[in-house]
């Protein structure tokens, strides 16, 4: 089967994984996480994120980003992110509809929030006629493929404390911006100030699987239930658990995300040599977002699928994933230049 670069979640599962969950699937154990499988995996991230976290598996991503912002929030909330957020515009306003609160999007230039884009929307506080600010939404790495320094979160982090705001970090490919940054998870999450994170497994190799995880316990109180409600309370958990002990032992998540960002770093350059094509942001993780013209950008797609990003300014995202090859970049690559070559683009 051949691979094409729209998205992280077209690649297949990595073969541990599948060796996992094969390696579970014997005999009877407690269902709803109650099973060995689940107390290891849990016990995996306390050995990267300490002790004191609670750590809840869900399905999907979004339904960690739902299920977590809708413990920190009442439906009279608002939830401050960057407009480019998948919550905002990929979750089919499911944290609105979910758990009530108001999503307020706002402008970036590169996907990253900073303090002073926050402060204008930190109003009304205490008047009744307000949504009432609760919550600030990260993304590392940000839907842009840009990436959060750890005192950059801090600011945010600080600021959002002190204004009596929780933060909130989407992780969906949290192990490309530790293997960028060159950093253990802790650092830039619990010991950055969040207070929340989606820590995702299925953007780098798992068949599904992701993590809500409370750093700040006593938000995690009453999630059980938001959870149960919210249909994210997998029955034979097992299965999530089993994939997540094998993503973070050995560092088998570290080994898929660096081939990733490494495939995206050669896709980087190999684009160098390409005039007619050139990146709208600087390349952190393991995603290019490109300017190309768009009869160029419609014919590549018929055969190596990916997505628009900005159509109206012929922006558009190339993805690699932890099964990218050299190979796959090469013919890619030199398929651009003979289109180039025999069109005027």
């Amino acid at each position: 089967m051949s691979r094409f670069f729209a998205s992280d979640n077209s690649s297949g599962v990595h073969p541990e994984f599948l060796k996992a969950m094969a390696k579970v699937n014997q005999g009877h154990v407690i269902g709803y996480g109650d099973d060995i499988y689940t107390k290891s995996a849990i016990a995996e991230f306390k050995t990267h994120f300490g002790k004191d976290i609670e750590v809840f598996f869900t399905f999907l991503g979004t339904g960690a980003n739902v299920l977590g912002l809708s413990a920190l929030t009442n439906p009279y909330s608002a939830i401050l992110c960057a407009e480019t957020a998948h919550i905002f515009e990929d979750e089919c306003g499911a944290v609105e509809r979910f758990g009530g609160a108001k999503l307020i999007p706002i402008e970036t230039k590169n996907g990253k929030l900073t303090v002073d884009l926050i402060k204008p929307h930190i109003r009304g506080i205490g008047m009744e006629h307000h949504s009432q600010a609760k919550v600030i939404s990260i993304t590392q790495v940000t839907e842009l493929g840009t990436l959060y320094t750890v005192d950059e979160i801090k600011t945010i982090t600080n600021f959002a404390h002190q204004n009596n705001l929780l933060v909130h970090m989407d992780g969906a490919r949290i192990s490309n911006a530790a293997v960028s940054l060159d950093l253990p998870f802790k650092a830039f999450t619990k010991d950055a100030g969040i207070d929340i994170l989606s820590f995702g497994g299925t953007k780098n190799g798992m068949m599904y699987g992701e993590a809500v995880i409370f750093f700040d316990t006593r938000l995690s109180k009453d999630f059980k239930y938001i959870r149960k409600q919210g249909m994210q309370l997998a029955s034979k958990m097992r299965y999530i658990s089993a994939q997540f002990e094998s993503f973070l032992k050995n560092d088998l998540w570290k080994k898929l995300a660096e081939h990733a960002n490494a495939m995206a770093q050669l896709l980087t350059k190999e684009i160098e040599s390409i005039p007619e094509i050139s990146l709208s942001q600087k390349v952190e993780g393991n995603g290019l977002f490109i300017k190309i013209p768009k009869p160029l950008a419609h014919k590549l797609q018929e055969k190596h699928y990916f997505y628009d990003w900005d159509e109206a300014k012929d922006i558009y995202r190339w993805m690699c994933s932890w099964d990218t090859t050299e190979q796959d970049i090469k013919d890619f690559i030199n398929e651009i230049k003979v289109e180039i070559a025999q069109h005027n683009y």
